[in-house]
Order: structure tokens, then sequence, then C-alpha cells
């Protein structure tokens, strides 16, 4: 909310600077975002009439004017504005005087002139010269009452500040000048002028004939009849002033005076042309197929959901939001109907957005608008239309007040100790009283034997006030924030040591990141057909309220969103793409339950996730270009969970190639997945060629296994070279198994696979047979301080044999 300095202080005018101002209201709840001057630096300029008005002589656009500020002598100033008439009271920069700076950032100084040879004593300004307006279309014309010779910064008020507001919900009370100043007074004790409740002389008889129909659509509803009025009369211009100043343009006096009248008191209200209205008015609920044309000049259809105001023949109004176009008032308006109601916050809320627009009327509404100020309104309102529209002739009728059903008014009680403690400073019991009693909220005192407790009834304009935290909220605001005492925390602080054996999250990033990968952070949501294809979930967890169509599910993998990243970054042009992602995902699990972090049959673990696409090391002129395979992405998980050795087993996944991918295990778990995308996938999302993509569990790539010390060898360890026949579906991590099972007295340091040989099709003369492979293995024996004999080495090598034997049925290839 917007409003200027003077018309908050007109009501409530504390000894404070317009910063320390500010700063009162932010320290007390109410958040001032900025502050912003008027009009910028200036001065030197003064109210001038122009006394006469001639033609330049060499200069067809050019006048030669007299201007009087006062003095004894008119000032001669040649000026170039179309609108530079005799009579006219305009803005006059005296010689000496300075504008506001220009493009180049300095300030105009105003000089002796001449201009085609008739000298200039100075300038006529307009709006845009001066700072205040974006009208340059001619000279700023001032009031013809305007006292020549004054400085035109205290004529118009031009010192005055602009303050906005970042009010948070539950402030409804806080959307009006006098809602401010009335915190204001709280705030510093400064003292509050009187609400406004002029009590206008009633002069006729005439009602408009109301009925409400939904007691949950509207509450109260008040209105009168105003007769034989002048719509054609100006807006005085210190409301256009501030009304300006609050963000509104003037549009006519009427409607000027409604919004007017919103500002100052916070009640939104609407004036119907009384001789448009068709009969009786119906506040209801609206019907399916209605339609209704807004004072937008937007035609909407409503339905059993959105409030309305009819007559006997058609809408007049989308209730507590906006006017209809068929009885606004216009230039030929005599007879007026004007309206103030009390419409329930939840029969307002959402409406606006509905239909792609908001008010500042159904910002108020929604929020909550005090239902004992109909009837004040209604009489400002009324008071003003009388003093600018009025004319002789002019009828006041009575106020026609429907009460239906107002809002219950439930006391809320504050126990001084409970206050004390959640505010953490000692609090008396008068100290509670005094801020009550700056606030304007009545209480009284409750016997108790375990304390002071104070039971208060909230005003009618306080929606906020519904428990006891909002009362000590309310006392913490009057004693002031600055005020609470540094109170050190009561219990020891001890530093949690990160333990040995994990790593933190950043490392795995750092570490993915030097692989050459780059993080992406994606929704948690996704689109149903990705949980279906790529995680194989037929029964996804759905949001009850998505942002969007397409983002209905909770993800139970990353490699969608991986994927969906992809397709952005090859849609603009990229060629080798490498993503990671670190989430979080969600999956049914009945044994879950309800905690603090966690929800009842929802398992939330964190992944880690990543996608190569492209060359392998990108394109450069030393090598020719190889793209990215399973083998190069399997050495990246093996890189991750170093120094632990994962082993991979060839399965199937939803996502990947049935013949390229396999499961990653850990010490005989499983922690993921790592292979190629599917080719149904990859052609369903149009990539030329298929990624790789690996998803692992986080909890299992952060194990790091701390550190162990090893003596160096003092013998050199003895390598021997084995050659095994094994059939072709015996992978060589079952062979490591064997070997590393087999019963030796010597250790196996290390069993390294160095050649595959497999026969040529129809050749078995090489001791190797169709479906079947040789794997040349380099044994590392370890003596631990012993030298190794030939004896003891042939002892092990056999034992090896033997052991892949049994194992895997393998031969010692001759």
């Amino acid at each position: 909310m917007q409003f200027p300095e003077s018309w908050l202080r007109e009501y409530c005018n504390p000894a404070l600077s317009t910063q320390a101002l500010a700063d009162t209201l932010t320290m007390g709840g109410f958040e001032v975002e900025e502050i912003t001057p008027v009009a910028p630096a200036f001065h030197g300029i003064v109210v001038g009439e122009i006394m006469e008005a001639v033609q330049h002589p060499d200069a067809d656009r050019l006048r030669v004017c007299k201007v009087s500020i006062g003095q004894a002598e008119p000032l001669s100033i040649v000026c170039g504005a179309p609108n530079a008439r005799v009579g006219i009271k305009v803005p006059c920069a005296t010689v000496g005087a300075e504008l506001p700076p220009g493009a180049d950032g300095k300030p105009f100084k105003i000089k002796v002139g001449k201009l085609r040879g008739v000298e200039s004593y100075g300038m006529l300004c307009s709006a845009k010269e001066l700072g205040i307006a974006d009208d340059q279309s001619g000279l700023l014309e001032l009031p013809l009452d305007a006292p020549l010779g004054v400085n035109l910064r205290d004529y118009l008020r031009l010192d005055d500040a602009l303050l906005t507001l970042k009010l948070t919900p539950n402030l409804a009370h806080g959307l009006s000048i006098y809602g401010i100043a009335r915190e204001l007074s709280a705030l510093t004790g400064a003292p509050l002028l009187p609400l406004p409740t002029p009590a206008v002389a009633v002069n006729g008889a005439q009602t408009l004939a109301v009925s409400v129909k939904d007691k949950d659509l509207c509450g109260r509803f008040s209105g009168r009849v105003i007769n034989q009025i002048n719509t054609q009369a100006q807006t005085p211009a210190w409301m256009v002033d501030k009304l300006a100043r609050c963000g509104q343009r003037s549009v006519a006096p009427l409607v000027d005076i409604s919004n007017y009248v919103m500002f100052e008191l916070g009640q939104p209200s609407h004036i119907f042309d009384l001789d448009k209205i068709h009969g009786a008015l119906q506040v209801r609920w609206g019907q399916a197929g209605e339609k209704l044309e807004l004072l937008n000049g937007n035609t909407i259809e409503v339905d059993g959901k959105v409030g309305v105001i009819s007559d006997d023949k058609q809408l007049e109004s989308l209730a507590g939001i906006m006017g209809g176009n068929a009885t606004a008032v216009s230039d030929t308006t005599r007879n007026v109907y004007v309206e103030a109601a009390f419409w329930w916050p939840e029969a307002i809320q959402g409406r606006s957005r509905r239909y792609a627009f908001s008010t500042d009327a159904g910002h108020r509404f929604e929020r909550g608008v005090d239902p004992q100020r109909t009837i004040c309104a209604i009489e400002r309102i009324t008071e003003l239309v009388i003093a600018i529209c009025g004319t002789p002739d002019t009828v006041v009728n009575p106020i026609d007040d429907q009460i239906i059903q107002l809002p219950e008014v439930k006391p809320v009680d504050l126990r001084v100790a409970r206050a004390a403690k959640v505010i953490g400073m000692p609090i008396s019991t008068e100290q509670c009283e005094q801020a009550f009693t700056r606030l304007q909220l009545g209480f009284k005192k409750l016997p108790s034997n375990g304390g002071d407790i104070l039971r208060v009834t909230p005003p009618s304009y306080r929606f906020d006030i519904q428990i006891e935290e909002d009362l000590i909220e309310e006392v913490a605001r009057i004693i002031g924030f600055n005020s609470l005492p540094d109170t050190p925390p009561i219990a020891p602080i001890i530093a949690r040591i990160a333990p040995e054996a994990s790593r933190s999250k950043f490392a795995l990033r750092h570490l993915l990141a030097d692989l050459g990968y780059q993080e992406t952070i994606n929704f948690s949501f996704v689109e149903e057909s990705w949980e279906r294809d790529l995680a194989g979930n037929n029964n996804p967890i759905h949001l009850l309220n998505p942002i969007a169509a397409p983002m209905s599910v909770m993800r139970s993998s990353l490699l969608g969103s991986l994927l969906n990243v992809l397709r952005v970054n090859l849609d603009r042009k990229a060629t080798r793409v490498r993503l990671f992602e670190v989430g979080r995902v969600f999956k049914r699990d009945d044994s879950v339950q309800t905690t603090d972090t966690t929800v009842k049959g929802v398992h939330q673990p964190m992944h880690v996730a990543g996608l190569a696409y492209g060359d392998v090391d990108g394109r450069q002129w030393g090598q020719g270009e190889s793209r990215v395979d399973f083998y190069d992405v399997k050495g990246d998980v093996e890189a991750l969970f170093a120094p632990l050795v994962p082993t991979f087993v060839a399965a199937e996944h939803p996502a990947l190639h049935p013949g390229r991918s396999a499961q990653v295990l850990l010490d005989g778990q499983a922690v993921g997945w790592v292979g190629e995308l599917h080719p149904q996938w990859r052609q369903q999302w149009e990539l030329s060629h298929a990624p790789v993509l690996f998803e692992l569990d986080l909890a299992a790539a952060l194990q790091r296994p701390v550190p162990v010390a090893k003596a160096v060898p003092k013998y050199q360890m003895v390598e021997r070279d084995i050659a095994v026949v094994v059939q072709e579906s015996v992978a060589f991590s079952q062979v490591q198994t064997a070997i590393a099972r087999a019963s030796t007295s010597i250790r196996i340091a290390n069993s390294m696979l160095f050649d595959i040989y497999r026969p040529a099709p129809g050749q078995n003369a090489t001791g190797v047979n169709q479906g079947e492979k040789s794997l040349a293995i380099r044994l590392t024996l370890d003596g631990a301080g012993a030298t190794l004999t030939d004896a003891d080495i042939d002892l092990t090598v056999s034992a090896v044999l033997k052991a892949l034997e049994s194992a895997v049925a393998a031969r010692l290839r001759t």
C-alpha cells in the first residue's frame, strides 16, 4: 500500500522524522518497503500568472510572455508551450533557480538567456520538467486561486514523501490511512484524531429496496439514495493530489470520492446510477450462465461460487470486487445509490484470480473489512458528494442498513506468565494492560491463582486476533522488539563433528563437477508419463493441487528430470552434455509413519543421478570423435564410490537398454543403476543417439571407509599369468570372487584381467570352443614378509585353478 506521509500525519503526527517514522512502523510489524520523495530536488520556482502573451517576432512557435510573480514589475519570459495563454497560473523558474537533474545527472540552472534576439528572464515549467509527472504536452496549469509568488514546493506540498508498506495478509486493519495512523499512535503514544464520522442532515425519504438472499455471502448491507447532484463538477485538486500519491488516477468526481474514502477509512464502496437500476436489488450467489459487463470493459460469466448484485432484469455488480457497466455513473447522472457492505472474506477470496484481474476493493474484502464501518463510510461519502457535487436541489435520503449476520467476536485470554516466557523477558500485568489500552483493545482482568489472566475482546476491525499468541505478539510490538534483551541460550552448544566414515554432499558435488558434470536443479513434481515409462511406476503419488497439469505427480526417479534438461539443451544446439542432480525422490511405503521429517506411507530417500551425452572428450583436432558409452559412465560411477569398489550385475530397468544396463552393488546390496537409455525412449524423446545414465542411492555414495595403514612389503611381489577358459555367460566379477575365496597359504594381493580371446566363427582348433572365451589373468602374490619359493607359487596357482573349476567350471587353457 502506498500513501503520502502528509495524509498520515493529518490523523497522527508524532515528533519523528520521515525515516524515524518509517523505522517505527517497520519495527511495529508494518514494514515500510520504500520511501520515495514526491518530487526531485529543485528550488527557486514560484507561482506565476501570465499577464500577456504575444507572438515572438522571429519564431512561429515561441511567445513572449509577461509573467507576474507578485513583484512590482512582471518578468519577460520566452515560452514555446502550446498552452501558454493569458490568465493561467503556472510554475515560474526565476533567474538563479535550479531544476531537477537531466540525463547527465546535473541540475539545470536558470540564467538570463536570449532566444532569437529576445531576452528571457526565467522559464515557465511543465510537470515533466519538474519531475512530478510524465505530462510534457504543455505548461503545468495551477488552480486560479493559487497565490502569486508562493514557493511551488510549499504550495503543492512537494516536500512530502511516499511510503510503501509491505503488509502481510493478516494486517487487513492497516489497509487504510486511518488504520495506519491508529497503529502509529499506539506505537509512539502520539494523539490520534477521532475518526471522521459526519452526520449529514436528511431532507428526503426515498429508499431503494434491497434483498440479501445469502447470508454466507453478505453479512451487512447499507445504502443511501442521493438525488439531484451535479456529476460534471471537477474533483478538487487536493483530492486528485492525494489519490495520485496513493497510486490512483482521477476518473470522475463520484469515483474519486469513493476511492478517497476507501483509502481513508479502508471501507470499499460503490456508487450506482439510480436511474439505471430496474426495480429492487438482490444480493446473492451467481447462477451458471449469467453474464456481467464490468467497469473495465470485460464481460465475464459467473456461476454459483461468485457473489453478485442484481436488479429485476440483469446483473449489476460483482460482489466486493467491481461494479458493472450497466449502472455506472456518467456526466448525465443526477441520482445515485451509495452502497457499502460487509462481504465475508471467504466469499471474496480467490474470485478475482478466476477472472485474471485484481482490485483494491477485492484486496481488502478478502482480508477482512470492519463490519461496523459501513454507516460511517456512507456518511463520509455523502459529505464529500454534497461538498463537491451538491446543488441547491440536492436531496439526502436516510440510510437503509440491513444487518444479516456479523462475525462473532470471541474473547481471547492472555496469561501474563506465558507471555513473559514466549517473549523471553520479565513482563508485568501493567505492561500488558498498557499495551492493550494503547491498541484500543478492550480487556478485563480475571481472577486466577496461577498468575494474572487478561481477557481481551478484539474490536471488529481486528480479524487477526484469534489465539493467545496473537495477543503476545501485540504486547511485544508495543514494548518494542528493540527493547528485548539479548539473552544467551541456556542449553550447551556442542559442535557436531562429521563422521570420518562419510563425506558431505558438497564433496560429492565437487567430485562430479571434477568429472565434467554440471549440476541441475529440477522440480520434484513431474509428468505422470515419466513415472510410468522411466520408473515403471503405475501408482505414483499424485498432487492435490498441481501448479500445472504436466506436473501432477511426485517423482520416484531423477532420470526423467535429467532427460528433460538434456532435451532443452539440445534444442539450443548443445552437442555435448554432462548433467547431474542431487535430489529427493518419493516412493510409496506403508511402513513409514508420520514424524517431524516424514509423511505416513511415503519414503523420501535422496538420490544422485547423472547423464552423459555426446562425445567423450569433445571435439578436438588431435583425435577423432568418440561417443560416450556404457563403460565411460561406469568408470565415473566407480570414481564416485572410490575407494570402495562396487560391482556391476547385468539387469533390466524400465528406462535402460536391456543389453547395456547393469545394477550397481555395494557389499552385495543394490544401490543403483547405470546404463544406456532404452531405444524406445530415445526415439520418443527424439534423441539422435542414446545418452548413458546412472542413478544411485545418495547415502551409499556418501560412504567413505576410514583409511587403514598397511605395512609396505619387504620383498618384491610375484606375478603369475594364467589363462582359463569359461563360458561366454561368465562375468569376470565371478572369476574374481572365486579367486579371492581360494584356499591358499599365500595372500593374493590382486587379480587383473589383461586379455580376452574368443575364437572366430567356425574355428575350434585353439582350445577354445564356440560359446566360450579365454580370460588371461595376472595374479599378484604377496609373501607377507617371506621369500616365495616356486613350490609355494605352484601350490597357490593350483588352488586358484581348483577354485575356478569349482565355482565357474573354468579350465586351464593349453
